[in-house]
Order: C-alpha cells, then structure tokens, then sequence
C-alpha cells in the first residue's frame, strides 16, 4: 500500500505512522521506567515540577513562533504524560488509554454543536455552552468558582477566577468596562498612603489589568513574559551600545541610561548605531 493510500487523520501523519511512533515513545518510557535508577525513584509529586517547567518551556516556544522548538518542547510535554501515565497503571488506577478515552469522551461531550445538534457560531457561544457544561459534570467541587487551582501563576488564576465568575453572568458586556477600572484602581494606588493600603490597590490594578487582558483575549502571562523579554532585551543592546563608546552601564546616571535605552529602542530589530 502506498503512504497516499494509507487512513490520515486530516492534513497530519499517517494514522499507522502515528500509532507506531506513539508506541515506540511508550516502549522507551517503559524501559527508562525499568532501567534508569533516577526515573525508577520518581513519583506524581516529583515529576510534576518537571511537567510544569516544560508546559513553561513550551508556552514560550509557542510565543515565539518557533516551530523546531515547538516540536521538541511538544516531545517533552508528551513525554510527560506518557510517564505520569505509567505510574498510574503501576498502582492499577488506570493508564495511557484510559487518559485518552477520556479526554475524548470530554471533549464530545463539551462540543455538541460538534457532536450533536446544539448549535454555536461564535467562539462566546462555545465558551459559554463549554462553561454551562462543566458546572453540570458529577463529581466537581460545587460553587462558581469550584475546581479552582489555587497553585496556579498570579495572571494565570486571576484570569482562571474573573472566567468563571464570567460564565455565572457576572461580566462586563465589553472591554470598555475593565479598561475603565483600570484608570479607577491606578488613581487608587496613586492616593493610597499606607504600605497595606499600596499592597491592596497594586492587587486590585494588575487584577484589573488581567481582566483587559482575558476580554481582548490575550493571554496576561505570555503578555507579561514578551514585555519582559523586550524590556530585557533593550537594556541589553543600551548597555553594549555604551560599551561600544567606552563607557560602562553601571557607572551611568539614570538619565544617561534612559537616554542609551531610547537609542536601543530606536535600533530594535538587530540594528545598532554606528
């Protein structure tokens, strides 16, 4: 049979090179399982700081558009859960399959304008149905704001709590409104005078900017994570900029510094001033 004429499942690999690929990492977690001393001492609670370094690594790969990178970060994430996989069917509370079973028994379930005859044009109204279906799931903590990771990054379980105090209906209709609380919370931190009272307005400004961030959809921790890395990166090119004049970052004034981060600023992009 020619690879034109074996079943793909869409534009992706063939679905017997995918199943035999998927065996072979299986095969190798396994062995590494059995044979290497360091992963045969793991367990769910060691492993998962790597799980979430690596949910971390790949996030980053994503942002930055590169896809070698997102291919091997894709490879560790998956790896990841073929392990922790194992450890379950070692103590017999399931495996691999089950995992997968289950996620897709989820998703036709949170999908039925998919997989059923509910119908949903806009991606509000998926994530409305999506929200509304969960809340009617056995075994979930009851409550708006039940099931709620409490270990999650800051950004992350901000926006994790305004989304569902959102699908309870308590919401603004459009951006305008958290753009506005944003202005009303920094006039607040401006005003405050006490350490507390700078501790609680600071709390509710960045809560209030992530809910700008969660209605113009933009994800307020890779946000946070690019604003960084530019920020790092222009001090950078500012510092080798004075260098190349013979002068030293840290023996700058801070208007002398500013002045070379403007100039880093202006020849962003790779070019330097000559």
């Amino acid at each position: 049979m020619s690879s034109g004429s074996r079943g793909r499942d869409g534009a992706g690999a063939p679905r017997e090179d995918l199943s035999a690929a998927l065996t072979r990492l299986d095969e190798i977690t396994r062995r590494l399982r059995a044979e290497c001393p360091w992963d045969r001492e793991q367990d769910e609670r060691t492993i998962v700081p790597h799980t979430v370094e690596e949910a971390y690594e790949l996030a980053d790969a994503a942002n930055r558009g590169d896809d070698r990178k997102l291919i091997d970060e894709l490879g560790d994430v998956l790896f990841q859960v073929h392990f922790l996989s194992l450890l379950l069917e070692e103590r017999g509370a399931g495996d691999l399959a089950q995992v997968a079973d289950h996620v897709r028994e989820k998703l036709i379930r949170r999908h039925p304008h998919v997989f059923g005859e509910v119908r949903a044009d806009t991606a509000d109204k998926v994530r409305a149905n999506w929200d509304e279906i969960k809340r009617r799931e056995t075994g979930r903590e009851p409550g708006v704001f039940g099931d709620v990771p409490e270990n999650l990054p800051g950004p992350l379980y901000a926006r994790k709590v305004q989304r569902r105090a959102a699908s309870s209906g308590f919401d603004f209709p459009d951006v305008e409104g958290p753009i506005e609380s944003v202005r009303e919370e920094l006039d607040e931190l401006v005003a405050a005078r006490t350490p507390e009272e700078r501790f609680s307005e600071l709390g509710d400004l960045l809560f209030a900017v992530v809910n700008v961030a969660r209605k113009l959809r933009v994800d307020p921790e890779l946000a946070l994570r690019a604003a960084s890395d530019r920020f790092r990166a222009r001090v950078t090119a500012g510092s080798d900029l004075a260098a190349s004049q013979g002068r030293s970052w840290n023996d700058l004034g801070p208007d002398e510094q500013l002045a070379y981060y403007a100039r880093a600023r202006l020849t962003e992009g790779g070019l330097r001033e000559q």
